[in-house]
């Protein structure tokens, strides 16, 4: 799972998209030229077809891009497939990490259904990648929440992983050389884009200035929810790994050993930090304390915390 997703749940219904049956195709392909053993998370069962697609293109570009570096997954198939005892709620978990040589540290990526008790249902796809503190350069974060059929949240971001007050250099050459911001703006010209605002301080805090944090509504007589995922969503979603893939996983920018110290340590906060407020608190209720255990256990592995 991404850093951002678990307040979602503990969130007021108005902070969420409206809670409405989700009537969705699925599929049961799977890609993975990367991976000789497919796993149930690129299936992406409970989203559209465009939702999907995103999702696959959007790992099997890392996963091909990073193949020299990445290790395969050794996850077991019950942290790769779990779900609660009343098979209403199901999810997958994806991580593979990469060789010590690497800047990369490893990618994550988790779908998580989950049906609600107002009769809907909530769809949580998720797709981050870490590096290590060879290199300062931001991670990569993808998220998609969705809980009715016409309306989502997007969480789309390079997080920084140092202090941008204190580093200026580092806010422009991230964010505005770059020009990320850009990305935002294109979505945010759609009638159906609105800014979503967490109501977590917490990750409010940890996102970067350009940060894509919007909800999509569609509405009768527009652009429905898939044509926007697909020819607006997903070209942004795009744009942003480009980025992320050319000025980060290769950027070459390495760091001292003594600061490879305090990164380390900030890195090692954040992660436990969306482990203990997030992640902790939400898997034991949704999917029981075994399998609760199970998943967690293998993010604590992945985060080393």
């Amino acid at each position: 799972m991404a850093v951002l997703f678990r307040h979602i749940f503990q969130s007021p219904p108005s902070a969420l998209p409206s809670s409405r049956p989700l009537f969705l195709c699925s599929s049961s392909s799977a890609s993975s030229s990367m991976d000789p053993h497919p796993s149930k998370f690129m299936e992406f069962p409970y989203v559209s077809t465009p939702h999907k697609n995103l999702m696959v293109h959007l790992v099997s570009t890392v996963e091909t891009r990073l193949a020299s570096h990445l290790l395969p997954s050794t996850l077991p198939p019950d942290v790769q497939y779990y779900h609660n005892d009343t098979s209403t709620n199901h999810a997958a978990l994806h991580i593979r990490s990469a060789l010590p040589s690497s800047p990369i540290d490893f990618i994550l990526g988790s779908w998580i259904h989950c049906q609600l008790p107002t009769g809907g249902a909530l769809n949580i796809t998720s797709f981050s990648s870490y590096l290590n503190p060879s290199t300062d350069a931001p991670n990569f974060l993808l998220e998609l929440i969705q809980s009715s059929p016409t309306s989502l949240v997007l969480i789309l971001d390079l997080p920084p992983r140092k202090d941008l007050v204190l580093h200026p250099d580092y806010l422009k050459t991230f964010y505005e050389d770059t020009k990320l911001d850009t990305s935002r703006q294109k979505l945010e010209k759609l009638a159906e884009v609105k800014p979503y605002f967490s109501s977590s301080l917490y990750i409010r805090s940890v996102v970067s200035p350009t940060a894509i944090l919007v909800r999509v509504d569609a509405v009768e007589g527009g652009l429905s929810l898939e044509e926007i995922i697909e020819n607006h969503v997903g070209p942004v979603a795009e744009e942003v790994l480009g980025i992320w893939l050319e000025q980060c996983a290769f950027g070459k920018r390495e760091v001292g050993e003594n600061e490879r110290a305090e990164l380390k340590k900030r890195d090692d906060l954040v992660k436990k930090k969306t482990i203990e407020i997030d992640l902790g608190s939400n898997f034991p209720r949704l999917f029981g304390p075994d399998a609760a255990d199970r998943v967690l256990g293998a993010i604590r592995q992945a985060y080393r915390v």
